[in-house]
């Protein structure tokens, strides 16, 4: 099973030291960040696309760029590159471009998005919210097979047999579709084929069972290779030497930056038996020490037989040397464990 991390880039300040990072010094602990995960041998380092003030990155092809030159083995990836708003041929180029600068190591998380500022901004109508990704995703799916493309469609203008360049280093950029729960999503996904990044945010990751087992059988039903499926599962993570510190550094800007978008969409304010609710095993948080988060990942490695585990550790702004430290145990101890769980179970 491959282990990575996500991040959205928070630009909010820490409720507790008063810390904002700069936005340079923000990107700049960044690109740390990657380094470090590449230098513990992770798999995949992902960044998010926003358009909003709590988050830094609108253009993650051009950050994972600047990581592409500093790193060597870790892949690459968007989380998500929000498709609907975006030209596809932009997107493939953007990433062919990283693929090529990085030798083989991009990928694209495509996504609809959880936020709609960048419809407006882009001029989409919100809508056509659905419309658009699956058009998009058509026609991304197209650029990457093929090097000479023809198009028509209702959201984007047609060309005719026009080559798109440059082309990746890869044969094809690899391209997950990543959702939140929705059956409609699953099903998509697997008729094409493609594979599929699952956020467990909240509730219980039990309750998400059925929906990975409709996207595995939809894979199926339409004649893909089984040996081919790839299910990731990316869920709100930090790691640190103890339990108790680590609810400490995580929980106050966690339940800020929560608070703060939940009331834009009604929910409640997150308090803290809110938060000891989630951490507990049939919780999506998992906050603690190193030996609990390896659990809970093997433990929803037996729930979904996912072939990817990402973590978003920055949600809410952490102290930059708190979450290399996070990192550090999630790369040395968390992943060791990890997969020597998983080859047990292989072999």
């Amino acid at each position: 099973m491959e282990l990575g991390i996500y991040t959205f880039v928070e630009a909010t300040k820490n409720p507790i030291t008063g810390i904002k990072y700069g936005d340079a010094q923000r990107m700049k602990n960044l690109l740390e960040e990657i380094e470090l995960a590449d230098s513990l041998g992770l798999d995949v380092f992902a960044i998010g696309e926003h358009h909003r003030k709590e988050f830094l990155v609108s253009s993650p092809a051009v950050v994972l760029a600047a990581a592409a030159v500093k790193t060597k083995n870790i892949r690459l990836s968007s989380a998500v590159t929000v498709l609907s708003s975006n030209d596809p041929v932009r997107v493939f180029q953007d990433f062919a471009t990283l693929d090529l600068l990085s030798e083989g190591r991009a990928e694209i998380m495509a996504g609809r998005g959880s936020f709609i500022e960048s419809f407006p901004l882009f001029g989409y109508d919100l809508n056509d919210y659905d419309a658009l990704f699956s058009e998009k995703l058509e026609l991304l799916i197209k650029l990457n097979k093929s090097e000479k493309v023809t198009w028509t469609g209702k959201y984007r203008s047609s060309f005719n047999n026009l080559g798109i360049y440059p082309r990746p280093h890869q044969k094809e950029i690899p391209i997950w579709i990543a959702v939140g729960g929705t059956p409609e999503s699953a099903i998509r996904a697997g008729r094409l084929g493609l594979p599929l990044a699952l956020a467990i945010i909240g509730g219980s990751p039990q309750n998400f069972v059925p929906f990975t087992k409709l996207y595995k059988d939809t894979f199926i039903e339409n004649g893909h290779d089984p040996l081919q499926l790839q299910l990731g599962i990316n869920s709100h993570v930090f790691v640190a030497d103890t339990t108790e510190e680590a609810v400490e550094i995580f929980y106050p800007p966690y339940a800020d930056l929560m608070t703060t978008i939940g009331r834009e969409r009604g929910w409640s304010g997150m308090t803290k038996a809110q938060f000891e609710m989630m951490r507990t095993k049939n919780g999506s948080l998992l906050v603690g020490s190193p030996d609990e988060v390896a659990e809970k990942i093997i433990y929803e490695h037996q729930l979904f037989g996912n072939t990817r585990f990402l973590a978003q550790m920055s949600v809410g702004t952490i102290p930059h040397e708190k979450m290399l430290r996070s990192i550090e145990l999630f790369g040395k101890i968390v992943a060791p464990k990890v997969r020597e769980y998983v080859k047990k179970k292989s072999s």
